[in-house]
């Protein structure tokens, strides 16, 4: 689409890259307005030049790259106040060392207890880039699926819809669509988009058969890094380690195999899907609990100093942090979610990177939802999901500089 007529040629057009069009602008200012042209029109078509120039450079995105990290079932709590007192107990939170656990998490003031339980998210993350959905601080995000559990959960994030179809865990090839695949069947992105997700629901959440790329989930070891002596011994503690979980392995496991991949590989478009949150959650055990959230945030550090090391990701990659849904309250709904437990829609999500201006926590401000993450995880790279997809949910604004 035309983006403006410089008076002396044909329209630019605003897919054409920033050096074609100076190059065309200087020619058009020089055959248009050559030696007879008055000097005030040279010096004006010059300044709109200039002016054009730097405003196209402006809307490029800096992103070349995204790594997605969910951990599944964090509640908003937690995230914007830290550890619940009510919870560093026996009775409700299951907790057998309580002076151990205030120790670990327990300060005099929500602040201070968020940034003992996620110190990278709140001395980095909120500090040069954005978080939402503290509610206390009138900033609401939640799931729009209604059901607020975990395929539903993703299949929205990844999709920017819900789907009704879609109302339950079982193992059902997705037959949407996602964000991912369709980045995936892009020529620039093919080959550079991979999956790696503690659960072993995640192969049909993603349909990988018929997505074509890596999707590493649950007890499969990682077969594609031939003669990596760390991804061997991943591979290794996966299949003789213990096993809480049948269907998921334990968070650092799978998160140290994707490390690897992507030091390797250098993936584009990364994801990475943690669960512990939500396993202990469920089983009513708030100390390991708040350990695993603390765990992923410690994750969030090595792969932010990881990346900002190595070429080509330096100054160049957004990270982006959220849960599948929400939980219910202290002291007892904390433990589970689901459609019967309405407060399980709120989620918060958090953005990092050079395209996003450092806002910090957003507050007094529209609600964000689920159903956004998609295009805007697309809008970060300069593409537009929302026009290939027109019943996804736009981006957000507030995270897009350009």
């Amino acid at each position: 689409m035309p983006i403006i007529d410089s008076g002396v040629g044909q329209p630019i057009q605003a897919a054409d890259p920033l050096s074609s069009v100076s190059s065309r602008l200087k020619a058009r200012l020089k055959a248009g307005c050559g030696q007879d042209c008055p000097p005030h029109n040279r010096a004006i078509v010059l300044a709109v030049t200039i002016a054009l120039i730097a405003s196209m450079a402006a809307a490029q995105p800096k992103t070349k790259n995204v790594i997605f990290v969910m951990t599944d079932g964090l509640r908003w709590q937690e995230v914007f106040s830290g550890a619940d007192e009510s919870l560093i107990g026996k009775e409700n939170g299951g907790v057998s060392d309580v002076p151990g656990l205030k120790k670990a998490y327990w300060r005099d003031t929500p602040d201070a207890r968020r940034a003992a339980l996620l110190p990278f998210v709140w001395s980095v993350m909120s500090q040069r880039g954005q978080i939402y959905g503290n509610r206390n601080r009138g900033s609401d995000a939640y799931v729009t699926n209604g059901l607020n559990f975990s395929y539903p959960g993703y299949n929205e994030t990844f999709c920017g819809f819900p789907d009704p179809g879609i109302k339950s865990n079982d193992k059902i090839p997705n037959p949407n669509v996602t964000v991912f695949e369709w980045l995936n069947n892009k020529p620039a992105y093919r080959g550079k988009v991979a999956a790696f997700a503690a659960w072993d629901v995640f192969p049909y959440i993603f349909n990988a058969q018929r997505a074509g790329f890596l999707v590493n989930a649950g007890y499969d070891p990682l077969t594609s890094l031939r003669g990596n002596a760390r991804v061997d011994l991943l591979n290794q503690l996966r299949a003789e380690g213990p096993r809480v979980w049948e269907d998921e392995v334990f968070d650092p496991i799978l998160f140290h195999t994707a490390l690897e991949y992507l030091k390797e590989a250098k993936p584009r478009v990364l994801y990475i899907s943690l669960g512990e949150t939500d396993d202990w959650a469920h089983e009513g055990n708030y100390a390991q609990y708040l350990d695993a959230a603390h765990r992923v945030d410690a994750h969030l550090k090595t792969l932010w100093e990881t990346v900002q090391s190595m070429p080509g990701y330096r100054e160049q990659t957004t990270l982006i942090f959220t849960p599948d849904h929400g939980r219910g309250d202290a002291p007892i709904g904390w433990k589970s979610h689901g459609e019967k437990i309405p407060e399980s829609r709120y989620i918060w999500m958090a953005f990092l990177g050079p395209d996003t201006p450092p806002l910090g926590e957003r507050s007094n401000m529209p609600a964000v939802t689920q159903n956004q993450i998609a295009a805007t995880l697309a809008a970060l790279l300069g593409e537009d999901y929302s026009k290939a997809v027109p019943k996804a949910g736009a981006p957000i604004s507030g995270v897009l500089k350009h």
